[in-house]
C-alpha cells in the first residue's frame, strides 16, 4: 500500500495549499490544548469547514491535542474531543493516557495517532499503545531505519508515521523545558518560543566581576541550533520498511515553504525525478539539512554556523486565475518588468519560466515595479496558469 503524504496546516488556507499540491492528509491544531499555539489554528467552525472540505476531495484531518494537559483540562478536553467526534475529523494525535482513556469514551469514532511527544522508540511501547486502542503510532525522531523496520515487523497491525522533513529540536523527541526557562512559556503547553534558534554571545565574569566575552570559533555560536530533517531520498527505504504516513514539520511554516516542500515530496513519491525534488528543497528558506539519526547515531545534527539559510528563490505572486493569456494575481514580494519569473505548480506549468513584459493594476494602468504587498494585477503570461499556482523569483 502507497505510505499517505501527511502535511502540516497551520490555518484553513495552508489547508488548501496542502491538498491543492498533494498532501493526502494535513495535522493540523484549534485555538485550545494543541502544541504550537503561536501558528494561526482553527477555531472551531474553521475546523468544521476544513473538514468538510477535505472529505469532498477524498482526503483526511488530524487535529493535535497533544499538550501535556493537568487536572483543569479535562473538562474542556471532554468538550473538545466530543466536538471533534461530532464534526467526524478523520483522527486525533494525543501524547498524554488520560487523554487517549477519554478519548476512546467521549469520541468513539476517532482514530487516536500517538504523538511524537510520548517518545515511543521500541516494539514493545508500540504493541502496548494499540493494546489501549491507539490505530497509529507517530514515532520519535531520534529512530534508525533499521529499528523502525524491527517495529513495523513486530507490529504488523499498527499504522507507523515518521516525519521526513523539517524542523527538528535539540531536545528529545520535543519535550524541552529551554523555552519555559528563558522566557516563561511552556514549549509543553504550546508556547514554545523556539529558543534554540536563537544565537547566544557567551560571557565569562572574571575577577571582581570583569565580564570576559568568549571568542567564538569557525562555526560560531548557534550553540543549541538543530539542522533541518530532510529524508527525499530515502521513502522508499522508509516505505519498505512499513511506514504507512511521511510526515512534513511545520505548521508555523509560510505558504511559499508549505506549498514548495509537499510539491517536491509529492513528484518523488509519484515516480518524478527526485534531482528535481532534491533541488525544490534549496528554493524555500532552511538550516543545513539532516538524515538525522536514520542510519544510527549521529553527532552532526547540529548547526553551529547559521540560524537559517535564505531559500534560492522567494515568493513573488500567488495566481487566482488566468483569462486569455492573462494571470490575474496577488503580488507577495516586489518584481518588475524584465524580472524572469518561475512557476512553483501542481500541474503542468511547474519549472515553467517567464519574462515579465506587460503588468497591469486592476484598473489597467500599466505598472513597471510591482511593490505595493498583496496588490492585484494582471500580468501577461504565455502559457496557462492555474488558482494556486505561485510565481517566484530568483534571489
Amino acid at each position: 500500500m502507497k505510505p499517505e503524504l501527511l502535511a502540516p496546516a497551520g490555518s484553513p488556507e495552508k489547508l488548501k495549499v496542502a491538498f491543492l499540491y498533494g498532501a493526502d492528509a494535513v495535522y493540523v491544531g484549534g485555538k485550545r490544548l494543541s502544541l504550537r499555539q503561536y501558528a494561526e489554528n482553527f477555531d472551531d467552525e474553521e475546523l468544521e469547514e476544513g473538514v468538510t472540505y477535505a472529505h469532498k476531495l477524498g482526503k483526511k484531518v488530524y487535529v493535535a491535542v497533544n499538550i501535556f494537559p493537568k487536572n483543569d483540562d479535562f473538562p474542556e478536553a471532554e468538550n473538545y474531543l466530543g466536538f471533534l467526534n461530532e464534526i467526524s475529523a478523520d483522527a486525533v494525535l494525543i501524547t498524554d493516557p488520560g487523554l487517549i482513556a477519554l478519548a476512546k469514551r467521549v469520541a468513539p469514532k476517532l482514530d487516536i495517532h500517538l504523538s511524537t511527544q510520548a517518545n515511543t522508540l521500541n516494539k514493545y511501547a508500540v504493541r502496548f499503545w494499540a493494546e489501549q486502542g491507539v490505530k497509529r503510532v507517530v514515532l520519535a525522531r531520534e529512530l534508525g531505519i533499521k529499528e523502525i523496520a524491527e517495529i513495523a515487523g513486530f507490529n504488523p497491525g499498527v499504522e507507523l508515521e515518521c516525519f521526513v522533513h523539517g524542523a527538528m529540536c535539540v531536545s528529545y523527541s520535543g519535550r524541552c523545558l529551554l523555552s519555559n526557562y528563558l522566557s516563561e512559556r511552556n514549549a509543553n503547553r504550546g508556547e514554545c518560543v523556539q529558543a534554540c534558534r536563537w544565537r547566544y554571545n557567551l560571557t565569562a565574569f572574571g575577577r571582581e566581576g570583569e565580564q570576559l566575552e568568549l571568542t567564538e570559533d569557525s562555526r560560531g555560536a548557534y550553540i543549541l541550533n538543530s539542522k533541518d530533517l530532510n529524508l527525499l531520498a530515502e521513502l522508499g527505504a522508509l516505505k519498505d520498511a512499513g511506514v504507512s504516513s511521511f510526515k512534513i514539520e511545520g505548521r508555523m511554516k509560510t505558504m511559499y515553504y508549505l506549498a514548495t516542500v509537499v510539491n517536491a515530496y509529492r513528484r518523488a513519491m509519484d515516480g518524478g525525478e527526485k534531482e528535481i525534488s532534491e533541488a525544490e528543497l534549496t528554493k524555500i528558506n532552511h538550516r543545513a539539512y539532516t538524515k538525522a539519526f536514520f542510519y544510527g547515531e549521529n553527532a552532526g545534527t547540529l548547526n553551529y554556523d547559521e540560524g537559517q539559510q535564505q531559500g534560492e528563490y522567494e515568493f513573488t505572486a500567488l495566481v487566482s486565475d488566468c483569462i486569455n493569456g492573462e494571470a490575474l494575481i496577488e503580488m507577495r514580494n516586489r518584481f518588475g518588468t524584465g524580472d524572469e519569473l518561475e512557476v512553483l505548480s501542481p500541474g503542468e506549468s511547474f519549472l515553467k519560466k517567464l519574462t515579465v513584459t506587460e503588468l497591469y493594476d486592476e484598473e489597467g494602468a500599466p505598472v513597471t515595479d510591482a511593490r505595493l504587498v498583496q496588490q492585484r494585477l494582471r500580468l501577461k503570461v504565455p502559457f496557462k496558469l492555474a488558482p494556486g499556482d505561485i510565481l517566484r523569483k530568483k534571489c
